[in-house]
């Protein structure tokens, strides 16, 4: 149904915002094959290019390659690391957990802070704090400094496995929409859009959406899609109303998140057309959060008629994720099909 060992691979490629270098040249060695044009501009933006029947108007899609991820601040004389955060993190979720320190090599470290033992009662009643944490790498303070420096960028230690019908790992925010969108290209080689389609694999989407803003500058877009996970919150303890999503129900079509509410033609024409080609999918309203979509919206100079598909997840910005296989499958299905009808369909405001 879908190509695992190529999802695992993108998935546990370090790139943190700021550091997506791994990441960018794996996509770039990738999707070279089954492209137009590719380019990297001055942000590090990865912009592939399928050229349509006709260059009157364009399509972007914007997947951030990103992941959330650490800064290292200070190395004490102990041989402990202090860090800040690059994206936003459930603090509670990081006790214990390895992580790699990307220094002048890779090394591993683990999230440490005061152990339950030696907690006063009032303290045990109290949430960890990431300022709390620290990085313990097992090594020789002396070691650590030789190959720790401020301003090394640190990821989260874990593989992605397969979980019944789930797959289950780190930075599956936003590797899957990376995935998604490498498969969509691939399949589009040969076939005819009616429209260049621009897929844009953008960087520090978790730090504010930087890439986005800059590389919809540029192309300006007439039509515009974010590709990125949204919450799936269909776990005991959930109300209905909660849930935003629901692991197997389909793809997510977006109405709105807190930095865009999405063009009501745009969603109005995925849900049509992915009736019409038989994709299983679900309407989305996440409260708060903000994704590409954005700056998809209204980062070119026209602004676009823009939208989003969305890959209902749980434990989201958490230690490990989860995604249905069958949604990333019904997510890379209707956006081939939306990019492949575009010119079928009435764009007046109606």
């Amino acid at each position: 149904m879908i190509d695992f060992k190529l999802l695992k691979k993108i998935c546990e490629i370090p790139g943190t915002s700021g550091f997506e270098q791994r990441i960018r040249a794996f996509i770039l060695e990738e999707i070279k094959p089954y492209v137009d044009s590719l380019s990297v501009d001055a942000m590090g933006n990865v912009i592939a290019v399928k050229k349509g029947k006709t260059s009157k108007k364009k399509a972007m899609v914007a997947a951030h390659m990103d992941e959330i991820g650490f800064i290292v601040t200070h190395v004490d004389d102990d041989g402990f690391i202090r860090f800040h955060t690059l994206g936003g993190f459930d603090p509670k979720t990081l006790t214990a957990q390895r992580v790699i320190i990307h220094g002048k090599k890779d090394i591993i470290g683990v999230m440490g802070s005061k152990p339950i033992h030696l907690m006063k009662p009032d303290e045990r009643g109290k949430p960890v704090h990431i300022q709390d944490y620290f990085i313990d790498t097992g090594m020789d303070k002396k070691e650590v400094k030789k190959i720790v420096s401020v301003g090394n960028p640190i990821t989260r230690e874990r593989s992605l496995i397969e979980m019944g019908d789930c797959v289950n790992g780190k930075s599956i925010d936003n590797r899957v929409s990376v995935y998604v969108l490498i498969e969509v290209l691939k399949s589009l080689q040969n076939k005819a859009v009616p429209y260049d389609v621009y897929g844009v694999f953008t960087v520090q989407e978790e730090i504010g959406l930087r890439g986005a803003l800059t590389s919809a500058h540029s192309i300006n877009p007439d039509f515009g899609f974010g590709l990125d996970t949204t919450i799936a919150f269909d776990v005991p303890g959930a109300n209905p109303h909660e849930m935003v999503t629901r692991l197997g129900k389909g793809a997510g079509i977006k109405i709105m998140d807190g930095s865009v509410v999405c063009d009501y033609r745009m969603t109005r024409y995925m849900e049509e057309v992915a009736d019409e080609h038989k994709v299983k999918w679900q309407r989305e309203i996440l409260p708060a959060g903000g994704t590409d979509t954005a700056y998809v919206q209204r980062g070119g100079k026209n602004g676009s008629i823009a939208g989003a598909i969305s890959i209902p997840t749980r434990h989201i910005h958490q230690s490990i994720e989860t995604a249905h296989k069958a949604d990333i499958k019904n997510c890379i299905d209707l956006l081939e099909v939306s990019l492949s009808n575009l010119d079928q369909y009435d764009w007046s405001f109606r």
